[in-house]
């Protein structure tokens, strides 16, 4: 999905700047802003809501390029595509960077709202904010209140790495020395050492931890759906797989595939290691890639990785 395509798609879902000391961060997001009276941190997503009168934040993190492509994409054309009747737009200065404000109106499911969308463009980030106000719920959220939230927004350096493991469904007592690359709330952690400048040639050693619904019941049928599992991996080229057999992995039964083959990107040659941890309705997919010369030291720290995690 492109850019502006994800942009589009979020949409369906902005006064002076106030004090950092009142912005508040969500869990694990770098971005946060001073929410109006009424509002409080989602356990759904990632921004502020008040469920009751179903006004919600939607904050969302994109490239840093994003927000051209944002830019050239906020015709109302293309808005109204989306369903969105675009009323207003406003380059705004904002103290983080150029900024963008859209306001219009949508009806989801039956429902006629305000949004309100915010685009920021700083060095490292693009900020998206989006707001949607029902119209029973404008009273309590004029315009003003609305704007000062969402031009209130600020980006932090880091999230401590504690917020960001808190966000995924299990615990992890070991990360050997990998960095939080990314997270997805609820589902999956991204571990990665990390680029050593923009330009640095290859890939990177990395390890995705992820939980997903559904597993065979029969012992029969696991390596056939490790195997399944294994061929929707993006980003590899001309991959062999070396073995695969099953195991057990913290007490529970579980399955291990190796692998060679190439980044999809570079073309490196890479080596790959596949876990899958079974239990109950859900399973644990550990990926590990590293580059082929330093797998023997990589290997050894998927492991650390994954002998390291419980489930909540």
């Amino acid at each position: 999905m492109t850019l502006i395509r994800w942009f589009l798609f979020v949409v369906v879902l902005l006064a002076l700047p106030a004090q950092a000391a009142d912005v508040v961060y969500p869990a694990g997001s770098r971005i946060g802003l001073v929410p109006a009276p009424g509002l409080s941190v989602s356990k759904a997503f990632l921004g502020f809501e008040e469920r009751d009168k179903r006004v919600a934040f939607v904050i969302v993190p994109l490239p840093a390029g994003a927000f051209d492509d944002i830019a050239q994409s906020s015709t109302p054309e293309l808005l109204l595509k989306q369903g969105v009747t675009l009323e207003s737009r406003e380059d705004l200065s904002h103290p983080l960077g150029k900024a963008l404000l859209l306001i219009g109106r949508q009806e989801l499911e039956n429902v006629p709202l305000r949004k309100w969308i915010l685009a920021v463009a700083t060095s490292d980030v693009t900020v998206l904010v989006t707001a949607q106000i029902p119209e029973t719920a404008e009273a309590a959220y004029p315009e003003a209140a609305v704007r000062a939230a969402l031009l209130s927004v600020a980006v932090r350096a880091a999230s401590p790495i504690e917020e960001q493991l808190s966000l995924v469904p299990f615990r992890m007592s070991e990360l050997a020395g990998f960095k939080v690359g990314g997270v997805m709330a609820g589902r999956a952690i991204m571990l990665t050492d990390g680029p050593s400048s923009a330009t640095a040639p290859g890939i990177d050693t990395h390890m995705v931890v992820a939980i997903a619904p559904g597993a065979p019941s029969q012992a029969s049928e696991r390596e056939s759906f490790a195997r399944d599992v294994f061929a929707n991996i993006p980003n590899l080229k001309d991959v062999r797989i070396n073995s695969s057999e099953g195991l057990r992995i913290g007490g529970q039964q579980g399955h291990q595939i190796m692998a060679s083959g190439r980044d999809g990107a570079s073309g490196q040659d890479i080596t790959i290691v596949q876990w899958l941890r079974f239990g109950g309705s859900a399973y644990l997919h550990l990926i590990g890639v590293a580059p082929k010369d330093g797998w023997t030291q990589a290997y050894a720290r998927f492991r650390k990785v994954r002998d390291g995690i419980e489930v909540r």
